[in-house]
């Protein structure tokens, strides 16, 4: 496959989503305890990887959207920077993020031509070593602070929400 018409650059500011329910896919920031992150996180997962297996998953509906496998390599890729954001908001003292261009990794790794099955074994990985880390916060972790390169401070708590958002608009994003 040639690569695809590349969408245009995300560059709203989603930081609204740990506050804000989703006028798209519903989240609902408030309504998350963050008992409840790792099954989430497994769920929303799970969908994502269900579309990157189905029929079409390498077609695109609009050139300016990305395929339902384009999604499943983005959201296996976020699990595992979320990750390693997590291990540092947990071992460090209000850490700044490097910055990440998605529509940048998406290029750079070719999402467009990854395997499907491959992917979805990858994102399922993935989702579960990030559902597991949360698994470990303690109490007292929650509110730890860190903070990405244009200076937007999270908590581990807020972290956990915006995340979850990401995961669940991507599950909306590819649904049936």
């Amino acid at each position: 496959m040639a690569e695809p018409t590349t969408p245009p650059a995300d560059v709203k500011d989603w930081t609204w989503a740990i506050t804000e329910p989703c006028p798209d896919c519903g989240f609902d920031p408030a309504s998350v305890t963050p008992g409840q992150v790792p099954a989430l996180t497994r769920r929303h997962a799970t969908s994502v990887r269900a579309a990157v297996l189905g029929p079409g998953a390498t077609t695109r509906a609009r050139a300016d959207v990305w395929s339902p496998l384009e999604y499943g390599c983005h959201v296996r890729d976020v699990c595992l920077l979320f990750a390693q954001r997590l291990d540092l908001m947990l071992t460090e003292d209000d850490p700044r993020f490097a910055n990440w261009d998605q529509d940048e990794t998406a290029l750079e790794a070719k999402y467009w031509t990854q395997d499907p099955t491959a992917v979805a074994d990858q994102l399922a990985a993935a989702a579960d070593s990030i559902a597991s880390a949360f698994a470990t916060v303690e109490d007292g972790q929650w509110s730890r602070p860190g903070r990405r390169s244009n200076g937007s401070v999270f908590t581990v708590d807020t972290f956990a929400r915006y995340f979850l958002h990401d995961l669940a608009h991507h599950a909306w994003d590819v649904r049936a």
